[in-house]
């Protein structure tokens, strides 16, 4: 597939990194004859790197017409890009200006070589999976429902306060109880979240391909709770067992909000896949090591 309408999404301010990247973006995409468009709280961005784009309407609702979303910054640009294309299947070309950007291909440094390559065909796609989260009532009516790439997480409202939760697994009809605890929340992640709060939290690194769930407790206050691995096929309920203030939903560290104390979150693995632009010879253990520095041979002589 050859790409012809790009969608550039990134951070607004008219910062150098931003400005340069942008003006490479763009010329790179007239070379191949490809249009670009840049979503409005960019347009200082767009007017220092003195180039010409037209301006979308809204980073939210994508024009049907664009084949390929550019994400300008670090991890946290590329999630809010995955979640304006949930369901749609356009693919995310992920350019990092932050100090981590491990959903990332293309570093800011190489961003002219890596899109010519993308442009001229060059370039593999590989699908993520996403989680669908609901909030219901006691009565089981959904209240809000979200898609995400990375994660959901269940905690307090307020700064250090410890919250008891129970955790079930399976449909509503037939939930096998996995236990209680108490601690500073819940993190339900994808395994391409694995690699972000589930892992700061104590859980596993999990290889993207895979179709699992992972539910890691944010600090239990017990030696007995570990982190889980459950099939990608089953829902993960969370209730509260404290009666006092109500919990708090985060969704892919972006957005969410409360979650009364008589309700439940349920997760499980979502029916749409982001597919994310990858060149030629990108490996995740590669990221792993260069990125996390995760079983990086010592120097020799060291």
């Amino acid at each position: 597939m050859r790409f012809r309408q790009i969608a550039v999404l990134g951070r607004t301010g008219g910062d150098g990194q931003m400005v340069a990247a942008f003006r490479k973006v763009a010329a790179v995409a007239e070379e191949f004859g490809a249009s670009v468009a840049f979503e409005p709280g960019m347009a200082s961005v767009v007017e220092g790197s003195g180039r010409t784009a037209a301006t979308l309407s809204t980073s939210d609702e994508l024009p049907d017409t664009v084949d390929l979303v550019i994400s300008l910054g670090g991890d946290g640009t590329l999630l809010r890009a995955a979640r304006s294309v949930f369901g749609r299947g356009v693919p995310v070309l992920g350019v990092n200006l932050g100090s981590l950007g491990f959903l990332t291909s293309v570093s800011g440094a190489r961003v002219e070589d890596g899109l010519r390559r993308i442009l001229g065909g060059e370039y593999a796609i590989e699908e993520r999976r996403t989680l669908h989260a609901e909030v219901r009532a006691p009565g089981g009516a959904v209240q809000r429902s979200f898609s995400v790439l990375n994660d959901v997480v269940v905690h307090k409202a307020g700064a250090a306060q410890v919250i008891r939760l129970d955790l079930w697994v399976g449909p509503e009809d037939d939930l096998d109880e996995i236990g209680s605890f108490s601690g500073d929340g819940v993190i339900l992640a994808t395994p391409t979240g694995s690699t972000a709060y589930s892992l700061s939290a104590g859980g596993p690194i999990v290889v993207p391909r895979m179709n699992c769930l992972l539910v890691t407790p944010i600090l239990p206050h017990t030696l007995a709770v570990r982190p889980l691995v459950v099939p990608g096929d089953e829902e993960i309920t969370v209730t509260a067992l404290d009666r006092g203030e109500p919990l708090f939903l985060t969704v892919d560290g972006q957005e969410g909000g409360p979650v009364g104390h008589s309700d439940r979150v349920v997760v499980r693995m979502g029916t749409e896949a982001v597919p994310l632009v990858r060149l030629p010879g990108h490996s995740f253990f590669a990221t792993l090591r260069h990125k996390l520095g995760w079983a990086v041979r010592p120097l020799d002589g060291s």
